[in-house]
C-alpha cells in the first residue's frame, strides 16, 4: 500500500526548525546544545527549559505569560540587589556612586513597567484560560516583590542615618542651599519611587483591562481587586513626599510678582 506522504504547513515546519540546535555561518557552530560559552554562562539550556513545552500549554499566548513573570522575577532580584549596594554606599557617604546607583535601579523599574505592557496585549478571553492553571497565585506572593519590599525599608533607613550624620532635616535640604547633594540623592531616590509606582499603576491597568476591577472581582488569593488602588499610591520612602505638604502647608504668597508687571531681577529666585 503507498503511503501518504506527511503535509506539514509551513508554520509547523518552522517550529520544528526552532527546536535548534542552528548552525551559525559566521562561527560555523551550532548553536543551541549548551556546549557554547555564552550558553555555559547565561546557562541557557536551563533558563530556556524554565517555560511549559509547546505541546503542553493551553494556549499559545501562555508562553507569552510565563516569560513576562519570569523576567520580572529577575528584574525584581536585581532592584533588590541593587538596592543593598545602594545601602553600602550611602553608610559609605559615597554619594556619587550612590548617584548611579539610584539612575540604576529608576531604569530597571521603568523595564518592569514596559514589560507589563506587553501582557496588555493578552486578550480576556486568552487571559480566562490561563487562569484556570494558576491555583491561587498572585502577585503578592512574588518572592521578587517581597524582597523589594524589604530591601526599601532598609534604603529608607540608610537615607535616615545619612541625614543624621549630616544633622540635616528634610526641609533643610530642600529649603536651603546647604546640602545639594544630599538634594540630588533625594531626588532620585523620588524618582525610583514614582517609577515602581508606575509600575503599580501598570499593573492595575492591566489587571482592569484582564479581569475588570470591581466589587464583585476577587483576585485569585481572594482580595477584591478594588484594593489595588490604595496599593499602587503607596510610596517607597514616605517622608520624601511628605517634605512637599510640609513646604506648601508654610508657602507665602508674598515676595512674588504680580503677573505682566515689571520684575526686579535682584529679587528674582527668593524662597
Amino acid at each position: 500500500m503507498e503511503q501518504i506522504p506527511e503535509v506539514v504547513s509551513a508554520a509547523e515546519q518552522l517550529r520544528r526548525q526552532l527546536q535548534g540546535p542552528w548552525l551559525n555561518p559566521l562561527l560555523k557552530k551550532w548553536v543551541g546544545q549548551g556546549e557554547l560559552d555564552y550558553e555555559k554562562y547565561v546557562r541557557t539550556p536551563e533558563l530556556l527549559a524554565l517555560q511549559t513545552p509547546p505541546a503542553q500549554r493551553v494556549t499559545p499566548d501562555e508562553l507569552l505569560f510565563q516569560a513576562v513573570h519570569q523576567s520580572q522575577e529577575l528584574w525584581l532580584k536585581l532592584i533588590a540587589h541593587e538596592s543593598v549596594e545602594a545601602v553600602e554606599e550611602l553608610d559609605a557617604n559615597a554619594l556619587w556612586e550612590v548617584s548611579a546607583r539610584l539612575e540604576r535601579l529608576t531604569r530597571v523599574a521603568r523595564v518592569l513597567a514596559a514589560e507589563l505592557g506587553v501582557l496588555e496585549t493578552l486578550t480576556p478571553d486568552t487571559y480566562q484560560i490561563i487562569r484556570r492553571s494558576l491555583g491561587n497565585g498572585s502577585g503578592q506572593e512574588s518572592p521578587g516583590y517581597n524582597a523589594v519590599s524589604t530591601a526599601t525599608r532598609g534604603l529608607d533607613e540608610a537615607l535616615e542615618r545619612l541625614l543624621r550624620r549630616r544633622d540635616a532635616q528634610l526641609t533643610d535640604v530642600y529649603a536651603t542651599p546647604r546640602h545639594p547633594d544630599l538634594k540630588r540623592v533625594c531626588e532620585q531616590l523620588l524618582d525610583y519611587d514614582e517609577a515602581w509606582q508606575n509600575w503599580l499603576y501598570t499593573h492595575f491597568q492591566l489587571v482592569r483591562r484582564t479581569i475588570g476591577v470591581d466589587p464583585t472581582v476577587k483576585a485569585l488569593d481572594g482580595l477584591p481587586t478594588r484594593v489595588l488602588p490604595g496599593r499602587m499610591t503607596q510610596p517607597l520612602f514616605p517622608a520624601l513626599w511628605r517634605v512637599r505638604v510640609e513646604m506648601t502647608t508654610t508657602w507665602q504668597r508674598e515676595g512674588g510678582h504680580a503677573p505682566g508687571t515689571p520684575r526686579d531681577a535682584s529679587g528674582a529666585g527668593t524662597p
